[in-house]
């Protein structure tokens, strides 16, 4: 399939004030600043006006002359910047030498008539200073965020916040918990959550993925076998269900449990009591089990791939945990505790997040969620080191064009249904590193619907 790379975002628009003598001049930069970067400028010809300016709307960039109309500009200029625009950059044009002022972002530049170079010098300050601006917002919002790590949990989003609120009060219930959601997203630290959090925390949580394990192979997982009971079972074996007596198990996966086992599980949690492979025995347990799958368990009922009477027994609680790209507000938040955690394991010194970097990381579809969230940051951290993370840091899938960007409306005027449908379907597949099925299903249209449509616009 074709990879066609999308426009990057565009960079934010700034507010630069030109103070000079020559008004003609600065009116011509001002021109170019917009019409060639999208820049607002506003000149202004004396020291108290370029005050005033300062005062009434914070700048990005301030470029003026070392003197106007015989009075000194830098030191009251940098004075005022420092507390009323921090982030700002102070441009002096021509000064052979700069006073002695508080202010880390005040630079001498060549006096130059070519409008064009100092336009291209104006718009790199105030590329610069739109970053440190979101960088220092971004630091601020993270910092200025209640965030109360719940078992590990971490989110500010009306959406985590209800989950943290179902965990608490099925902690407190013996209900069977069913946990739904995507791959990647979690459901193993709710489950490890909803037993640290409840009565069961001092007994064993044992879990068992049902995904890879054949019926007869899985039966002896769960219920332990005797010895002699199939070839190679030279001794006893307990299973997780003894293993987790007075405890929590957790199965994950449980939609791909075969189906005669799901048979021997609904009795096993109806009459709380298992038989080992081999045996005939029965003994008594007292579990507490927790489910997870990332598959539609009523489409697999209606399919007779799933029984219906367990599908009940386990929905008895039930957990629904969004994807990373339906509440995109928690990104920033556990990105910044990913990196801290990430500082930990590697003993490393990542300082943070630019703004730029991590508006890539909230616009990206995330696929695989949380752990890859996670995966990502914990490489970038050591990548990083003892600096921050950078736009350049990141991988190229990222950077590029694996996220749903929505087109706006005018944007697609002209255009005819059939190559609107195309461009989603693209921007969809893209989304989803290809992955048809996760496409199809994102899109609302059958698998086979997708293969077709594929064939057709030959993506």
């Amino acid at each position: 399939m074709m990879v066609r790379r999308l426009p990057a975002p565009m960079a934010q628009t700034a507010f630069i004030l030109v103070l000079t003598e020559d008004e003609a001049a600065g009116q011509r930069l001002r021109e170019l600043l917009r019409e060639k970067y999208g820049h607002v400028c506003s000149v202004v010809t004396s020291l108290p006006a370029a005050l005033d300016s300062i005062r009434a709307r914070a700048p990005d960039v301030v470029l003026a002359q070392p003197r106007v109309r015989e009075t000194a500009t830098v030191a009251p200029l940098a004075e005022l910047l420092d507390s009323a625009a921090r982030d700002a950059a102070l441009l002096v044009r021509g000064a052979a030498e700069l006073p002695p002022v508080r202010s880390i972002h005040l630079t001498a530049i060549e006096d130059t008539v070519d409008a064009e170079a100092l336009a291209q010098t104006v718009h790199a300050a105030a590329k610069r200073a739109v970053a440190r601006r979101g960088d220092r917002l971004l630091k601020e919002s993270i910092a200025g965020q209640r965030v109360e790590i719940f078992e590990g949990i971490v989110g500010v989003s009306p959406a985590m916040r209800r989950i943290v609120e179902r965990i608490k009060k099925a902690a407190r219930n013996k209900l069977t918990v069913l946990i739904l959601g995507e791959t990647g997203t979690g459901k193993d630290l709710i489950a490890e959550a909803i037993h640290k959090q409840s009565g069961r925390a001092n007994r064993p949580l044992k879990s068992v993925n049902c995904a890879g394990l054949n019926e007869n192979l899985l039966e002896s997982e769960l219920f332990g076998h005797v010895r002699g009971a199939f070839t190679g079972a030279v001794s006893d074996r307990k299973g997780y269900f003894v293993a987790a007596d007075g405890g929590t198990l957790f199965l994950d996966e449980i939609g791909d449990m075969p189906p005669n086992m799901q048979a021997k599980l609904l009795r096993a949690l109806e009459h709380r009591e298992i038989t080992p492979v081999g045996s005939t025995d029965v003994r008594r347990v007292d579990v507490r089990v927790i489910a997870a799958t990332n598959a539609d368990l009523q489409k697999l009922v209606e399919e007779s791939r799933f029984r219906e009477d367990l599908y009940y027994r386990l929905n008895q609680w039930v957990i629904e945990v969004p994807p990373l790209r339906e509440r995109r507000e928690d990104i920033p938040i556990l990105a910044d505790y990913l990196r801290q955690r990430g500082n930990k394991t590697h003993d490393t010194a990542c300082t943070g997040i630019s703004s730029d970097a991590m508006g890539y990381l909230a616009r990206y579809y995330w696929p695989g969620n949380v752990r890859e969230l996670a995966n990502v940051i914990e490489a970038l951290v050591v990548e990083a080191e003892s600096r921050q993370i950078e736009v350049d840091d990141l991988p190229e899938h990222i950077r590029g064009s694996r996220e749903i960007v929505p087109t706006a409306a005018a944007g697609m005027v002209g255009l005819t249904m059939a190559q609107v449908e195309r461009m989603m379907i693209e921007r969809t597949l893209h989304a989803t590193g290809g992955n048809r099925e996760q496409a199809a299903k994102i899109l609302g249209i059958g698998t086979r619907t997708l293969y077709r449509k594929i064939k057709e616009y030959r993506l």
